[in-house]
């Protein structure tokens, strides 16, 4: 049994676009549970999550899932209704790079290397023997309270995005999942067009080889040089913003966090302030540029929500003065705060 590669990452936790909570946002909506009650308690605003450039933390994810749970009695069918939204074209670039890939079997090789464009918390494997191919949906690290919704959600995701990307949808021979059997079992027929066997040992999909070889309709060689070539740069971008960055990011974005210096923060993570500064000039960033960021993110939010002054901003910014807060908001938006609020303040 030969495999395809491992997934770039090993936990969900990587940050991820916005797209994934706009579109369970506005099922929510449809549904009559506003936004607000969708994102409560997550940090994110309705502007935040509409803007196709926004990065959020999985944790802020996690907790609209978990707000989704909480707001809908049928709330053990909620992660195949929304996973069965996601479509090739919901992962932007990421997903025209697949959908242009010369067969299924690249297409999976390319997402899997780059799986941290995704919006998954399962994370996949995928081996494929003489006749089938199985994809296994690893959860062992996925909280418990949001696990099964989870599954089911990435499950019926990747299924429709084979699907989008074969032009038909993909026949399953068979599917496992680890949950005991639930009562809406017919549902997942309806899903995947099989019975899973409930209490296996393992989440697993498994479908005919054949598919795995077969040229791709939309397969064009120009459209996914364009398409791998973004994704690089996204990735590389990304990836600078783990590691110690993102410790560094995480620590800044936390109540008080933007009144800690360098030097505290360097101490809080066990290094010197030299060895500091040279892990983050090695990840292409440093100390000034991410509080920058976390400023830049922080100010949005507050402005958004038009609650605040921008002098009331300005200070829990951190600025000793409006004007310096002005002054580089205007660098960061190519507009003033105030004009900022008066457009898209809540």
């Amino acid at each position: 049994m030969d495999e395809l590669p491992r997934p770039a990452v090993r936990e969900w936790t990587f940050p991820r676009g916005a797209t994934s909570v706009l579109l369970m946002t506005r099922y929510a909506e449809e549904r009559g549970v506003d936004a607000a009650t969708v994102l409560r308690g997550t940090g994110l605003s309705a502007r935040r999550v509409a803007d196709p450039g926004a990065q959020l933390e999985a944790r802020q994810e996690l907790a609209v899932i978990r707000n989704l749970v909480a707001s809908f009695e049928d709330r053990h069918v909620l992660g195949l209704e929304i996973g069965r939204r996601y479509r090739a074209s919901t992962f932007g670039v990421f997903g025209f790079a697949c959908v242009s890939s010369p067969t299924l079997r690249d297409a999976i090789a390319f997402a899997l290397r780059y799986f941290d464009l995704s919006f998954a918390f399962c994370i996949p494997t995928v081996e494929v023997a003489d006749e089938e191919l199985v994809l296994s949906l690893h959860d062992e690290r996925v909280p418990p309270d949001v696990r099964e919704v989870l599954v089911d959600r990435d499950l019926a995701a990747i299924h429709t995005v084979i699907g989008d990307l074969l032009g038909t949808a993909l026949p399953l021979r068979a599917l496992a999942l680890r949950t005991e059997a639930p009562g809406h079992a017919a549902r997942y027929r309806e899903a995947f067009g099989v019975t899973p066997g409930f209490g296996a040992p393992a989440n697993t999909a498994t479908f005919d080889r054949v598919y795995l070889d077969r040229p791709l309709p939309q397969a064009n060689e120009h459209t996914m040089a364009i398409c791998q070539a973004q994704c690089r740069e996204l990735v590389t971008r990304k990836r600078a913003r783990s590691g110690t960055a993102q410790e560094v990011r995480s620590r800044l974005a936390r109540p008080g966090g933007l009144g800690m210096g360098i030097d505290e923060i360097a101490r809080e993570l066990g290094m010197s302030q030299r060895t500091l500064r040279r892990r983050l000039d090695e990840e292409g960033t440093g100390y000034r540029a991410l509080l920058d960021e976390v400023r830049e993110a922080l100010a949005e939010e507050m402005l958004g929500t038009g609650a605040l002054s921008v002098s009331d901003v300005a200070i829990r910014l951190g600025y000793a003065e409006s004007t310096s807060f002005v002054y580089a908001f205007k660098r960061w938006k190519g507009v003033t705060p105030a004009a900022y609020q008066r457009e898209f303040g809540r």
